[in-house]
């Protein structure tokens, strides 16, 4: 089984950072600086792209993440309860804003306050967040305060790369769409049809968006609002199948038609869908449980394709702006994710043989 390589864009950047930081005195500088001299070759001349620039639960405060889309900063503020974290988000605020005066918003998000709104995000910074970013040639929309995070996941890139390359002119079911990403990179590639399904229909109205700023057509049919095991068991009673299906769930959600659990039954997942892949097709597992070593899911996908009719291809690495580099890693995972490259566990499997799952 092979691994996608981590293929760096030609970028340029206008950092300019100083040896010394003395805007504030907090011990956090200097993981920042490290993190973002690291990162300075990903931050493109146009300001079109997103990033992590800072993960601080690798890279020294874990408390604290730092994303950019566009010319907006989202900061997480994942502090306890009992502790404000407050300081690390007001000095990443103006340490960015100093060596990125290119910067138009900041939006900060607090994990455990008490209000949705500040869980969802508050303009802190700047007249209006930015409304879409561009990767890999293709425009994504965003609405970064739609939810808790920001509405494209940073850790997938590597698969809405994948999707782009390998799957022109074949059909894609992209279940728990969320805001169909991975569905309109693969749209990007020359896929077709795409099927994004997700349970709530203003997620999906992103992924419109995203296809009228590409330029593809929209067909109702292709967003479809739903419960995962109601529709994907429709689909298997109509005969619907696909050349692709993309697995990418919630680590742990419950509807009245059933549960996700990744940290208990990932492989329940996989084989609820399997019968939907043609044979020598794709099905593309996503599972982010923190606490679920990599090996241990390893062993899942292994038993899995143990009979035969289903076998391990590919294993997607995550970014390294997201994973932190050798230079700035101050801390370990709580669980080792080896041979993947971080919690967020990206298996591509293919179908060998339909009959046994029929």
């Amino acid at each position: 089984m092979g691994v996608h390589p981590f293929i760096t864009p030609s970028f340029t950047s206008s950092i300019k950072l100083p040896w010394q930081y003395t805007a504030i005195d907090h011990p956090i500088i200097s993981s920042l600086t490290t993190a973002l001299e690291a990162r300075a070759g990903l931050i493109d001349a146009q300001h079109e792209g997103a990033l992590r620039l800072f993960n601080g639960f690798y890279e020294g405060d874990p408390h604290l993440v730092v994303d950019l889309y566009a010319r907006t900063l989202v900061i997480f503020n994942h502090a306890e309860p009992h502790e404000t974290g407050q300081a690390a988000v007001q000095t990443a605020q103006e340490f960015f804003l100093s060596h990125l005066p290119w910067v138009e918003a900041i939006v900060t998000k607090t994990r455990y306050a008490h209000t949705l709104d500040a869980r969802h995000g508050r303009l802190v910074y700047g007249e209006k967040p930015d409304r879409r970013v561009r990767e890999h040639g293709t425009w994504y929309a965003i609405d970064l305060m739609i939810a808790q995070d920001a509405s494209l996941y940073l850790d997938t890139r590597l698969l809405r790369l994948w999707a782009m390359q390998n799957l022109a002119g074949k059909s894609v079911l992209n279940t728990f769409a969320y805001t169909g990403s991975l569905g309109v990179a693969a749209r990007a590639g020359g896929a077709t049809p795409v099927v994004h399904l997700d349970l709530r229909r203003k997620f999906l109205n992103i992924a419109k968006t995203s296809y009228t700023l590409n330029g593809f057509p929209i067909h109702k049919a292709d967003f479809q609002a739903g419960d995962f095991w109601t529709q994907t068991s429709r689909a298997r009673r109509s005969g619907e199948s696909y050349d692709c299906v993309i697995l990418d769930p919630p680590f742990f959600s419950v509807t009245p038609k059933g549960r996700v659990d990744l940290a208990g039954d990932s492989a329940r997942l996989i084989n609820k869908v399997r019968p939907l892949v043609n044979q020598g097709g794709y099905l593309v597992a996503v599972n982010n449980a923190l606490f679920i070593s990599g090996a241990d899911y390893l062993q899942t996908l292994e038993e899995l394709c143990a009979d035969g009719y289903l076998a391990i291809e590919e294993l997607i690495p995550v970014p390294d702006d997201v994973t932190g580099y050798p230079q700035t890693i101050r801390r370990s995972p709580p669980v080792d994710p080896a041979p993947f490259n971080h919690s967020t566990k990206i298996a591509i499997l293919r179908i060998l043989n339909r009959s046994s799952h029929e």
